[in-house]
C-alpha cells in the first residue's frame, strides 16, 4: 500500500519559491508530484508537523518534494523541491548512494 498525503490547501514558503526558481521547478510540477508521486521517506518528529519526501516524475523529469503536513487540517507545507542529482542518488532516484 502507498501512503500518500490528502492535502486540502498547499502553502509555498519565501524560501521554497526562490529555491524552486533557481532550480527551475515550478509550483505546477510541484503539486504534480505531491498528488501523483510516492512517499520515499519520513520525518515523524520533525516539527511543528512531520515532514515527507516525496518522488515524482513530470513527463521523463525526477523531482523531489519535502513538505511537512498539518494533518489536522489538511495543509502542506512546501519545504523545498529539486531535481535529484545523478551523482547522489542511485538510478531509482529513491535510494541516497553512499
Amino acid at each position: 500500500m502507498q501512503l500518500k498525503v490528502d492535502c486540502k490547501q498547499v502553502k509555498f514558503s519565501a524560501h521554497a519559491i526562490q529555491r524552486m526558481f533557481e532550480r527551475e521547478v515550478n509550483k505546477k510540477s510541484v503539486s504534480y508530484v505531491i498528488i501523483n508521486g510516492e512517499i520515499i521517506a519520513e520525518y515523524p518528529n520533525d516539527t511543528p508537523y512531520p515532514s515527507y519526501m516525496i518522488l515524482g516524475f513530470v513527463g521523463e523529469q525526477p523531482i523531489h518534494v519535502v513538505i511537512a503536513f498539518d494533518s489536522k487540517n489538511k495543509v502542506c507545507y512546501i519545504i523545498t523541491a529539486y531535481i535529484p542529482d545523478k551523482t547522489k542518488w542511485l538510478p531509482d532516484y529513491k535510494t541516497r548512494k553512499k
